[in-house]
């Protein structure tokens, strides 16, 4: 997901993309693991929409106790 799209989802909503990230990460080094992943590249593009989605949720909450 883009960061435009991102930023459109409500707290809740990233939360749970959050767990399937994550979810989706562990499958993917699993595979990885078990040589069966053919782009290794998307381990870091999954490692990277965590990361934006984090980054969003911190943001959040600096600007909820300001």
């Amino acid at each position: 997901m883009k960061l435009a799209e991102l930023r459109r989802l409500g707290r809740q909503e990233l939360l749970r993309e959050y767990d399937d990230r994550m979810r989706e990460l562990f499958n993917l080094r699993y595979r990885a693991s078990t040589e069966q992943l053919d782009n290794p590249a998307l381990i870091r593009e999954t490692r990277r929409e965590i990361a934006r989605i984090k980054t969003l949720l911190s943001e959040r909450e600096r600007e909820k106790t300001t």
